[in-house]
């Protein structure tokens, strides 16, 4: 139900679209190619404020259905004001005597006609203040945060009433919490130590899962296809990995053939075989973190390049199939949700696992 009311909520952006740009194609002459494309781009990225869905009425004018949100600018002093005084970007916002203009999604002071200057890449010139503001991303985390707060604590007072029995939601969610517990902790990480990660890996995994599936409703909020999230969340990964490393961990990082050959026999090694290691360090979390930005951002595309294409076709034989593709993509997407929460927090636990395992030398004698 939740993919069929997503699927009709782009259709009614891209109808409000469609009918806007036919009129700019009339007019200007330009692609619709080109047009659904940027409709694409803008949609995908951040905003300062949750629009649900844009349309455009009978004359003409472009009607957005959403609520502003907090803009918090560092600008020679703290400056903080709705980004409902941007209109979408149509007009200046004016806080003190400074104008400030949103512009592909980034706010610029400017003049008071809002005028904005290039350099000869034809990139924006002017004062960018640092924007602490709340954007949609950043209500989806927090909404996220509370919502797993609110289900973990349901869950773990469900245990004490019933005496280790889960009731309601807490029902679905338990066999998940077991199969993270048993089959990716304890058997990546070891049963002596798998416990003091285990906080870590529910938290990355429904987080990551829940925003993922957010992104699927009508409200399309891309969360994980933003690559500043997907890095910080691997940039955890890669902190907690190094600041709980035993020595062990660091000694095969900096010894990788330990006591197997004498030291003048391994030095011409180790010019490779450590800069390589210290190299691996690196791009594990980098693999986390774009397969987990790629996958998600990829295929949100996928499925709004497949309602555009109802558009450029306008005939009954090829709309209804580019629906019939985004609604079967769509469903996928369902499961490529949950593959890459599994993933992210599987590579994870794996990490760890190298990390905190200690090897028993006397045994090796």
């Amino acid at each position: 139900m939740a993919k069929i009311l997503f699927l009709l909520a782009l259709m009614t952006s891209f109808t409000g679209f469609g009918k806007e740009a036919n009129a700019e194609v009339a007019e200007e002459g330009k692609d619709i190619k080109t047009e659904i494309d940027a409709y694409i781009q803008h949609h995908l990225k951040d905003a300062h404020d949750f629009t649900l869905f844009s349309y455009t009425d009978g004359e003409g004018n472009k009607k957005h259905v959403g609520f502003p949100l907090p803009v918090i600018l560092w600008d020679e002093g703290l400056h903080f004001f709705s980004s409902s005084k941007f209109h979408h970007g149509e007009t200046l916002a004016q806080s003190g005597d400074k104008y400030y203009k949103l512009y592909h999604s980034k706010i610029y002071r400017t003049d008071a006609e809002g005028t904005i200057n290039y350099d000869a890449d034809h990139h924006p010139t002017n004062i960018k203040p640092l924007d602490f503001s709340m954007t949609k991303s950043v209500v989806m985390i927090i909404f996220t945060g509370l919502l797993m707060f609110w289900l973990f604590r349901s869950l773990a007072r469900s245990y004490n009433k019933n005496d280790g029995i889960a009731t309601g939601a807490g029902r679905f969610f338990e066999p998940v919490i077991l199969y993270i517990r048993d089959d990716i902790a304890r058997s990546n990480i070891g049963e002596k130590r798998y416990e003091k990660y285990m906080p870590f890996l529910l938290t990355i995994f429904f987080f990551i899962w829940f925003l993922n599936m957010f992104g699927l409703t009508p409200f399309g909020v891309n969360v994980t296809g933003n690559i500043a999230i997907t890095t910080a969340l691997a940039v955890l990964t890669f902190l907690i990995t190094n600041f709980t490393g035993t020595k062990d961990y660091w000694k095969h990082l900096f010894d990788p053939l330990g006591d197997s050959m004498p030291w003048y026999g391994k030095l011409p090694l180790y010019v490779i075989l450590i800069p390589i290691e210290l190299l691996g360090l690196f791009i594990k979390p980098f693999s986390l973190l774009i397969r987990l930005y790629a996958n998600m951002q990829a295929g949100h595309i996928v499925i709004m390049s497949l309602i555009g294409l109802m558009f450029i076709f306008k005939n009954w034989i090829g709309s209804p199939l580019s629906f019939g593709l985004a609604f079967a993509i769509s469903l996928i997407e369902i499961l490529v949700a949950l593959l890459q929460a599994y993933i992210f927090t599987m590579l994870s636990a794996l990490y760890f696992g190298f990390a905190s395992e200690e090897h028993e030398h006397a045994e090796a004698h």
